[in-house]
């Protein structure tokens, strides 16, 4: 597979929401977005606020644009806080760099895209994005 589907960001947006649910967590958010860093879908559950969006899309974003999942930008953040600034510059201010911003590859370890999660904390909305992409066969990286 090296193309990202509307079903498969489908598939993985419904999966995430009932991990989420069976989390016991606050409202989701996801964004899929492709590997050019583009929406292919997004959804937010009853109860999300609308500011919502700009997280999951920022947090997939950041993972798309530098190549590293919302987890090693946060590491990378705490190490090299002026690198991170910088590319948040770069990039409009569109970076969140957090749990939640997943990296997708397909079989051949080419990136095809990411997800954004947001709605509890960032570790849960890790989980639920991981829990989503278990079900595409895709591989995650946090």
């Amino acid at each position: 597979m090296s193309d990202l589907t509307l079903d498969t960001a489908r598939t993985i947006i419904r999966a995430a929401f009932e991990k989420g649910q069976q989390m016991g967590l606050n409202p989701l958010s996801v964004a899929v977005l492709d590997a050019g860093g583009h929406l292919l879908a997004f959804e937010r559950q009853d109860g999300a606020s609308p500011g919502r969006f700009g997280i999951a899309q920022g947090k997939a974003y950041g993972a798309v644009m530098l190549g590293m999942g919302g987890k090693a930008q946060m590491a990378r953040a705490e190490q090299q806080a002026y690198f991170m600034a910088a590319m948040n510059g770069v990039f409009g201010g569109q970076v969140v760099p957090v749990p939640g911003g997943v990296l997708l590859r397909d079989d051949a370890g080419r990136i095809i895209g990411a997800v954004g999660v947001t709605g509890d904390a960032s570790d849960n909305d890790e989980a639920a994005a991981l829990a989503g992409i278990s079900q595409t066969g895709l591989i995650a990286e946090p």
